[in-house]
């Protein structure tokens, strides 16, 4: 809600440095005790992660990323891409679980000018999708509505997660 009601910004953070690490995904560690950001990860593999996105098209929109900083698909190791594929497949089979979407949206952006805000670190995208999700709010009003908060859905996911 404070990213809707538009109090988050540059004037929120503190003047000292910030030691962690500038990208947000790094943030997160697969060792929950040194993770500084990780109220948002659904479950932790051994070189990729599940997380909500913060910012999401519709609830249980979630993301699937390596835990090293690379920016192409190009650029994971085959014990990475396992396991970025392998999460996935069980994202899709836990969303189902807990939410039925009709479909769902599964992707990447790679680079800025796909449509990657965070482009150096390569996340895949997994979006439930119902039918009628983008309406007049979303065409007319340039509104999203989320009938879920982010909190819910992680604890729904995550304790659906096999």
């Amino acid at each position: 809600m404070a990213y809707v009601r538009g109090e988050e910004g540059e004037a929120d953070r503190p003047a000292h440095v910030d030691p962690r690490p500038s990208c947000p995904f790094c943030r997160i560690t697969r060792d929950p005790a040194t993770s500084t950001d990780d109220e948002l990860v659904v479950v932790r593999g051994e070189t990729a992660y599940v997380v909500l996105n913060l910012y999401p098209y519709n609830p249980g929109h979630l993301m699937v990323l390596p835990y090293r900083h690379v920016a192409d698909y190009l650029d994971l190791d085959d014990a990475e891409t396992d396991e970025v594929t392998a999460l996935t497949k069980a994202a899709l089979r836990t969303i189902r679980e807990v939410s039925q979407p009709h479909a769902f949206n599964v992707g990447l952006n790679l680079g800025g000018a796909a449509g990657g805000s965070l482009s150096g670190h390569l996340h895949q995208h997994v979006v439930p999708r119902w039918s009628g999700d983008a309406n007049f709010m979303t065409v007319i009003g340039g509104t999203k509505t989320l009938p879920q908060l982010l909190g819910e859905t992680r604890d729904l996911l995550a304790a659906a997660w096999r």
